[in-house]
C-alpha cells in the first residue's frame, strides 16, 4: 500500500490542525472529515472542468470520469508524493476547435493522445535527467507569452458565444466580477462557477435553457465514449499545449513543495508522465485533456491539509457523479451566453497569468530581446496567423509558439556571437537558477 501512497498515519487527533502545523501528504485527518475536504475539492475543480467540454462541444460527464480516473492515476504514479487534482486544462480549447473544424470531435481526441503522448516521454526525460534544462529552454519571458497568447487567441470564440445572448453573457461577467470582490475564501475562488450558475439561472427565465435532453438521459449509467482517430494535420495545433502543460505540472509541484517544506524535485518526472498518461487516457475515450489544478492549491492552502487522501476521495467522487446520464445532461444545457460571458473573463485572465509570469519573474523589457519575443508571438498568436504545408495546418498557437522560442534563442545566440551581450540582464537570459514560477491555466 505504501507503494500506491495510501499507507496514510493520523494526523495528531485526527480532528484539528494545530496552528502552525499542516496535514501532511502522507497524512489524513479522521475520514468524516477527509471525506469533507475531498468533497470541497470536488466543488473547486467542478466550474472549470466543466467549462472546457461545453465550451468544446465534448460530453461533461465523460470528461469528469477522465478526470476522476486521471487524478487517481496521478496520485498513484507519484506515490502519493503530490497532491493534485487532474481537471479540465483551458490550454486545449484552441487547438480542440481548430481540430474539430477540420476533423471532428474524433480528431481532436487524436491531437490530445499525441499532446499526452509527448508530455508523458517529457517526463520519462526529466526523471532522468532533471528539469534544468526546461528552465533553460524555457525561461519566464518565453513561458509567460506562450500563456498570454492562448489566452488571447480566444478571444473571438469569446466574442461569438457573448453575442448569441448579449444580456444573459454581460450579467454572467458581472456576477463573476462581483464574486471574485466580494467574498473572500473558497467562494471567491469560485467565481466562475457562481458566475454560471447565475447566468444559468437568468437563461431559464429568458428560456435560452432546453430541457429535454436531460428528460431524455437515463438516471444510472456510462457516459458516452468516442473513438480517436489520428491525423498529421493537427501535430501543429496541440504541440504547442505541451510546453504550457509542462509549465504547469513544474509549478504546480514547486508550489507544493514550498508549502509542504519537501523536496518534490525527484518526482516532478513523474507528475508529467501522469499528467501525460491521464491526458492519452482521456483522449482515447472522449475526455478533454488534463492538467493539474491551482483551485485545489487554494483549498490545500485555506484549510492547510495537503492529504492526498482527500484527493482519492475527490476522484472517486468525480467518478460516481460522471455515472448519473442526468447530471451531466444538466451540465450539458448551459446554454452560450452564459459560456459567452465566462469565456470573456476566462480567457482574459489565461492571456493576463502569462503577463503576471513576467512580472513575478521580473522580466526586464527594457531588453529589446524580450520585447521582441513577446511582441511578435503575441501578434502571431492573437491575429491567429496560418501556415498549411502539404497536410500540416499550423495555426495562431503553434505559429506564435514556435515564434517565441526562435526569436528568443536565436537573438540572445547571435547577440553572444557578436559581443553585443550587454542587451541583456540578469533576468533576460538564463532563468534557470531562479526558476519560473508558472501560473495555472487549469
Amino acid at each position: 500500500m505504501s507503494r500506491l501512497g495510501t499507507a496514510w498515519t493520523v494526523h495528531g487527533d485526527g480532528k484539528n490542525v494545530l496552528p502552525g502545523q499542516f496535514v501532511a501528504p502522507d497524512e489524513r485527518l479522521s475520514w468524516p472529515r477527509t471525506i469533507g475536504i475531498g468533497a470541497q475539492h470536488v466543488v473547486a475543480m467542478f466550474g472549470a472542468t466543466f467549462l472546457v467540454p461545453l465550451i468544446t462541444g465534448f460530453p461533461p460527464a465523460t470528461t469528469l470520469l477522465f478526470s476522476g480516473i486521471g487524478t487517481i492515476l496521478f496520485l498513484i504514479i507519484t506515490a502519493g508524493k503530490v497532491p493534485s487534482y487532474l481537471g479540465s486544462s483551458f490550454a486545449f480549447i484552441a487547438p480542440i476547435a481548430a481540430a474539430q473544424s477540420q476533423h471532428g470531435p474524433a480528431g481532436a481526441l487524436g491531437g490530445i493522445i499525441m499532446a499526452g503522448a509527448v508530455l508523458a516521454i517529457i517526463g520519462a526525460i526529466v526523471h532522468r535527467a532533471g528539469s534544468r534544462w526546461i528552465q533553460v529552454v524555457m525561461p519566464p519571458i518565453v513561458t509567460g507569452a506562450i500563456v498570454a497568447l492562448i489566452g488571447l487567441n480566444l478571444a473571438p470564440t469569446a466574442k461569438a458565444s457573448f453575442e448569441q445572448a448579449p444580456l444573459t453573457a454581460l450579467i454572467t461577467v458581472v456576477v463573476i466580477l462581483l464574486v471574485t470582490v466580494l467574498f473572500k475564501g473558497i467562494l471567491g475562488r469560485l467565481s466562475i462557477l457562481v458566475g454560471v450558475l447565475a447566468g444559468y439561472v437568468v437563461a431559464m427565465l429568458r428560456g435560452e435553457v432546453d430541457f429535454t435532453a436531460i428528460g431524455d438521459a437515463a438516471w444510472i449509467g456510462l457516459p458516452p465514449f468516442q473513438t480517436p482517430e489520428f491525423h498529421l494535420s493537427v501535430v501543429g495545433l496541440f504541440i504547442p499545449v505541451v510546453l504550457v502543460l509542462v509549465a504547469e505540472n513544474i509549478g504546480h509541484v514547486k508550489s507544493v513543495a514550498a508549502m509542504t517544506g519537501r523536496d518534490l524535485d525527484p518526482v516532478t518526472g513523474r507528475a508529467l508522465m501522469a499528467d501525460g498518461l491521464a491526458t492519452m487516457l482521456a483522449g482515447s475515450g472522449g475526455g478533454s485533456g488534463t492538467t493539474t489544478y491551482a483551485e485545489n492549491i487554494g483549498v490545500m492552502a485555506a484549510s492547510r491539509v495537503y492529504s492526498t487522501a482527500a484527493y482519492w476521495v475527490a476522484g472517486i467522487v468525480a467518478i460516481l457523479l460522471s455515472l448519473f446520464p442526468k447530471f451531466g445532461a444538466l451540465i450539458a444545457t448551459v446554454p452560450a451566453g452564459v459560456i459567452g460571458g465566462a469565456g470573456v473573463v476566462l480567457y482574459g485572465m489565461i492571456g493576463i497569468l502569462g503577463v503576471r509570469i513576467w512580472v513575478q519573474n521580473q522580466v526586464n523589457f527594457s531588453n529589446p530581446i524580450n520585447l521582441s519575443t513577446a511582441g511578435v508571438a503575441l501578434v502571431v498568436g492573437i491575429a491567429n496567423f496560418t501556415w498549411t504545408i502539404g497536410e500540416l495546418t499550423f495555426e495562431g498557437i503553434a505559429l506564435g509558439t514556435a515564434a517565441t522560442l526562435a526569436i528568443y534563442h536565436v537573438m540572445n545566440g547571435l547577440a553572444r556571437w557578436r559581443g553585443s551581450e550587454h542587451l541583456t540582464g540578469p533576468n533576460d537570459v538564463d532563468a534557470s537558477d531562479k526558476g519560473s514560477r508558472p501560473s495555472k491555466l487549469g
